[in-house]
């Protein structure tokens, strides 16, 4: 006999229908487990659906609030929400799409310190994350805690879907072993996303993590699923578990956390890390009359949105066509700065290369100038 309620019975009715899923399923649904890492772009339509669905305890792990530029894709928001923590924000409107679900808020940055510990409570974890140190975290912490992860990830108009599951596949290592440098992998605030494509990879993942919990079909494990949205096409591509992989390999040689956002600060192999400035050493560098070059990398609309006083516009497209008026400053100090600190650093390895002396990276770009010297900056 279903212990569903009757309330119950009618919100999920259309559940009840399916031959996969019937009461017993739906009380599956109600007694799991999720885990969403990021409430953004991914996380906001697959937290909906899976709340909508029923899924009794959803945990939501971010540390960002709500901005402007969120809300072109992040459907959880509303314009009255600018500033709000996006956790916050979130678990009110789950709760009141679904009260049956219990909506657990872990309002901190995912790390080696503590991934353990939040991946410890839930049944399966679904990564809307943009940043490789996160993927790379997440990926390793579920192998070996043997939890299926469902991953996903958008840039510009093309998106990826994978399931990775070590207790019948591989892992996120067997198919990306190191995370890239920084300046190789820019996310979606560099890159830029069409607005509607993290619903539907928000969503092909939320349908990937109700099968697993379910235990139906036939899930993404050891496939990767590409959708391009210009020409509206799915590919799958295999993906082989690598015997030689270094954490979920036979002879694993990575067994615990690792910090991978200091990992993927440096450089690369082989090359000295480019030097760094911090936001609040380089303002109070700027009235003090020591003589440097402040150079912006960023696209020509990127700075009529924000700009530090006193900067150099030029985008890093067109740096190494337009050196030779740089050339005063081959010898002086010269910091470069863009959005976040990809591309700056970038910038920074090509002054180097070419002979420019004292060279540094502003830490976090223009983002982090906002967040500690600038608080009334306009954030994008």
């Amino acid at each position: 006999m279903s212990r569903l309620s009757s309330e119950q019975l009618e919100r999920y009715k259309r559940h009840l229908l399916l031959a996969g899923v019937g009461p017993a399923g739906q009380e599956k649904l109600l007694a799991s487990s999720a885990l969403l890492l990021g409430a953004g772009g991914l996380g906001s339509p697959a937290a909906l659906y899976l709340a909508a669905a029923g899924v009794g305890r959803i945990g939501l792990c971010d540390f960002d609030r709500v901005d402007l530029s969120n809300l072109q894709r992040q459907v959880l928001y509303g314009s009255s929400d600018v500033g709000a923590p996006k956790t916050e924000v979130a678990a009110r409107r789950l709760h009141e799409l679904n009260p049956d679900v219990e909506v657990v808020v872990h309002e901190t940055r995912l790390d080696a310190s503590n991934a353990r510990e939040i991946f410890a409570g839930y049944d399966v974890v679904l990564d809307g994350t943009d940043t490789f140190p996160s993927r790379y975290l997440a990926s390793d912490v579920c192998v070996w805690l043997k939890k299926p992860l469902v991953s996903g990830s958008v840039m510009r108009f093309e998106g990826q879907v994978a399931v990775f599951d070590t207790r019948s596949g591989p892992c996120y290592r067997c198919l990306f072993p190191e995370p890239p440098p920084p300046e190789l992998a820019p996310n979606c605030a560099e890159a830029g996303v069409l607005g509607v494509l993290p619903g539907l990879v928000g969503v092909i993942q939320a349908t990937e993590l109700l099968k697993l919990l379910l235990g139906i079909g036939e899930p993404l494990v050891g496939r990767l699923l590409v959708y391009d949205a210009l020409t509206m096409e799915f590919k799958t591509f295999r993906i082989p578990k690598d015997p030689r992989c270094a954490v979920c390999g036979p002879r694993p040689t990575i067994t615990e956390p690792i910090d991978y956002a200091a990992f993927c600060a440096g450089s690369g192999a082989g090359q000295p890390a480019v030097p760094e400035i911090g936001p609040r050493a380089l303002a109070e560098r700027l009235p003090a009359g020591q003589e440097l070059l402040l150079l912006d990398v960023r696209e020509p609309f990127e700075a009529e949105i924000a700009s530090i006083p006193g900067a150099r516009l030029v985008p890093l497209g067109e740096l190494e066509g337009r050196l030779g008026e740089l050339d005063p400053w081959r010898t002086r100090d010269v910091v470069v700065h863009c959005r976040s600190g990809g591309r700056s650093r970038r910038a920074c390895d090509l002054l180097r290369s070419k002979g420019f002396e004292s060279v540094s990276n502003l830490a976090g770009g223009i983002e982090a100038w906002a967040r500690e010297v600038d608080p009334e900056m306009k954030r994008y």
